[in-house]
């Protein structure tokens, strides 16, 4: 009897092991789990690719256009001092009724010619704080820029100072002198008309200037933008760069646009 009563036992002790590890004892092991897969790791290729086309892909930012290259600028400046700028102040009071040297957000580029050979005839002209040959006032007259006749640029006044060169103008003009003694001289220059092209390009684009808001110095008086409170002064202009040639000026510039 102790050899069947020794092999009983063996059969509940195996019997009570079996129930241990069934589906009653433990919870079921994930194949992912049962391969040392992280929980998630599992998921197919077309899960993930429909995951990711659920997913808006971020935009590009937008292009900025390039600046408007600078073109070479020489610095020649004029004497500019705190008694010049006291005059401008003075004149913009009398002529516009703003009590200001400052020239802000410029709305006119005027183009001129010196009636002179060399630009150090011009700066002579220019650099003298003394009254004018013409109306005799003061400041003295001048001029932002100076284009020679070889292409180079100079700079005389700092675009934020204004300058007396166009009648009813000057509190929001820009003025550009070249060398030389006609508008049609100027224009058969290649270097010289191609650097003035250059830099009224810059200057327009900078300040958001309309190509019709380029003029000579001729065509003043058409000015939208022309005013002054001087009654003698009113109907004032020169002769430089007259509506034809102009005409000519802008159709170049138009080549050159800001963007």
């Amino acid at each position: 009897m102790r050899p069947a009563l020794a092999a009983a036992t063996l059969a509940g002790i195996l019997l009570a092991l079996a129930g241990c590890g069934g589906a009653g004892g433990m919870a079921p092991v994930s194949r992912s789990a049962a391969a040392g897969k992280p929980a998630g790791a599992g998921a197919t290729v077309a899960e993930v690719a429909a995951t990711s086309a659920s997913t808006p892909a971020a935009l590009p930012p937008p292009s900025t256009p390039p600046p408007i290259p600078r073109p070479a600028i020489h610095s020649w400046p004029i004497p500019y001092g705190s008694l010049r700028k006291h005059e401008m102040a003075a004149y913009s009071l009398r002529h516009y009724g703003e009590d200001t040297y400052v020239l802000s957000h410029p709305k006119v580029i005027v183009e001129h010619y010196t009636e002179t050979g060399t630009a150090r005839e011009a700066f002579n002209t220019f650099a003298p704080d003394v009254p004018d040959s013409e109306f005799h006032e003061l400041p003295n007259t001048c001029a932002h820029f100076l284009v020679e006749p070889d292409g180079r640029i100079d700079q005389l006044v700092p675009l934020g100072l204004r300058c007396r060169h166009t009648t009813g103008l000057n509190w929001t003009a820009i003025g550009i002198e070249h060398v030389g003694y006609s508008d049609q001289a100027i224009l058969a220059d290649a270097a010289q008309i191609g650097a003035s092209l250059r830099l009224t390009r810059w200057l327009r684009c900078r300040y958001a200037i309309a190509i019709g808001n380029v003029i000579g110095h001729n065509e003043s008086l058409s000015s939208p933008y022309h005013h002054d409170l001087v009654p003698a002064f009113r109907h004032q202009t020169h002769s430089d760069w007259n509506h034809a040639d102009m005409r000519r000026y802008r159709s170049l510039l138009a080549r050159l646009p800001c963007r």
